[in-house]
């Protein structure tokens, strides 16, 4: 895999320079999502009052107390949790506090998620326009059943869930001058931004994935041992001529599309109030935040989505997903032929989908009904919650130090507009910051401020069901890991004295962190 040191750049020193940065970029600091509400040019973003700040302190403070749950603990959504199911929907569920007219709404965007599309021209000129290079056919086809994609099996198969980014560095562009530390990349010229695997008839695909696997062993305490996957990956078949000598790529697996809503809902305050870039407090654990141009707002915004926090809003998130997986062109992303570059002219040429009264290939109003589709994907209950064996679990959680990251709980903004996603308490188990995880998880691959070492803390809820959803699913941003205990041993950087406290624990306190886990 080809790899290429990026420039190195002066970091922020503090959260007071990362608020200056904010601030230069607009004039509102605090988060702004006007006009991703369903027919609304604007969302109302509703002061808190004084008491309402006490109540969320006390309500969002960690628990002290192991030996029964917390108050709220079973609704990780708030009002918008759904009862957790025992088959493969468990994921697919709307929000349990949509109206009437908003399930209608869900059920449209469900369509639209799950639609696949054809290629041009076609009967159906409402679902034409796919590719002509791309790596699915629908968003369910990565994000199966709405949870995680899973990774390419053997040589001969090609996987719609998991393909590899690719960029070269670049000059810092000019929206961005605020941002000193801001890791400037560029596409590929020759293969854009990632590297698609499938496409239309007649025409190369750009490469066929391969992943080989190495067994490493690791030792635990009690005599225990687990095997880990060290993986390597080969963009192999190349249809296009060699990448780019500078050429950087990184796996990406599809994650599950659980709570977005609720995590777009969090407000930039209460994120950046765990940045803690310089390591003050001491505890080893520096969480940064990643900054992201929003194509919406013409402007710097807080970075929350994606592997490394790369995306602003779900919005933005949705059509350049739309772009480079499907070859869908969007309002935002209106190339008709998604990601392919001015050297693949057979592409650029070939017959797209957006010359009929649809304007692009899928329109804005149904961009928005997808929006709203992936705002309010549910978040299960949790199970037992009440276990003794899982409430021991969560004290070792705590007690080895996974909550630095992993931060239990928020709740989320007043919003006027988005009743079903206001102020909630919600526990997403996530900090949304990166984090160094150390040489064993890195990509050398920058993203924004996010290093080739740092990764946004994945949320965790939900995660005990994943296998429920998808059999096949595996766990971290390239799949690697078979199993949650798999995933945690390969934390390193930042998490690898949190990591060492679970290798050194009991067989017995192991697994009843794993219990834990598969709990939420």
């Amino acid at each position: 895999m080809p790899n290429s040191t990026p420039p190195k750049w002066k970091r922020l020193k503090s959260n007071l320079l990362l608020a200056a940065a904010l601030a230069a970029a607009s004039p509102a600091y605090a988060l702004d999502l006007s006009g991703l509400g369903l027919g609304d040019p604007h969302l109302s973003i509703l002061p808190r009052s004084a008491a309402e700040r006490g109540r969320i302190a006390a309500a969002t403070a960690p628990t002290q107390d192991f030996t029964t749950p917390e108050t709220f603990e079973q609704t990780p959504g708030g009002s918008a949790t759904v009862r957790a199911r025992d088959d493969d929907e468990a994921f697919s569920q709307h929000s349990a506090n949509l109206s009437f007219e908003q399930e209608l709404e869900f059920k449209l965007g469900n369509g639209l998620f799950k639609k696949i599309w054809v290629f041009s021209p076609a009967s159906t000129r409402a679902s034409d326009g796919l590719g002509p290079l791309y790596n699915a056919r629908s968003c369910q086809r990565c994000h199966v059943k709405d949870g995680r994609g899973e990774v390419p099996q053997d040589p001969d198969y090609r996987s719609a869930s998991m393909f590899l980014r690719i960029s070269i560095p670049a000059e810092m562009p000019a929206a961005m001058q605020a941002v000193k530390d801001y890791l400037a990349t560029a596409p590929d010229p020759t293969y854009g931004g990632q590297l698609q695997d499938f496409s239309a008839p007649g025409m190369p695909s750009e490469y066929r994935l391969r992943v080989h696997y190495t067994p490493q062993i690791v030792d635990l305490a009690g005599g225990e041992t687990a095997e880990l996957r060290v993986p390597s990956y080969e963009a192999a078949e190349l249809g296009y001529g060699p990448l780019h000598p500078q050429a950087m790529v990184s796996p990406r697996l599809a994650p599950p599309m659980i709570g977005l809503g609720l995590l777009e809902a969090i407000s930039v305050d209460d994120i950046l109030a765990h940045v803690d870039e310089d390591d003050r407090n001491g505890d080893g654990i520096s969480g940064r935040a990643n900054l992201a141009w929003s194509l919406e707002f013409d402007r710097i915004m807080l970075g929350r989505f994606g592997h490394k926090a790369g995306m602003p809003t779900l919005h933005q998130q949705s059509a350049a997903a739309f772009s480079g997986d499907v070859g869908i062109s969007t309002p935002l992303f209106p190339a008709a032929s998604g990601d392919c570059t001015t050297l693949q002219t057979a592409c650029r040429t070939a017959p797209h989908g957006d010359g009929d009264v649809r304007g692009t290939e899928i329109d804005q109003a149904n961009m928005d009904l997808v929006t709203f589709y992936t705002r309010n994907l549910a978040v299960p209950a949790r199970r037992d919650i009440a276990d003794p064996q899982v409430l021991r679990g969560k004290a070792l959680f705590y007690t080895s130090g996974c909550t630095s990251c992993h931060t239990p709980k928020f709740v989320t903004q007043r919003l006027a507009d988005r009743p079903e996603n206001s102020f909630q308490l919600i526990w997403p188990y996530s900090d949304l910051l990166l984090h160094d995880m150390g040489d064993g998880l890195a990509d050398n691959r920058p993203e924004g401020r996010a290093t080739g070492r740092e990764w946004r803390t994945a949320p965790l809820w939900g995660v005990g069901l994943t296998k429920q959803v998808n059999p096949r699913a595996t766990y971290l941003h390239d799949g690697r890991a078979r199993s949650l205990l798999e995933a945690v041993l390969w934390h390193g950087g930042e998490a690898q004295t949190a990591r060492d406290r679970v290798v050194d624990l009991a067989p017995t306190d192991r697994a009843a962190l794993i219990r834990f886990l598969e709990s939420l």
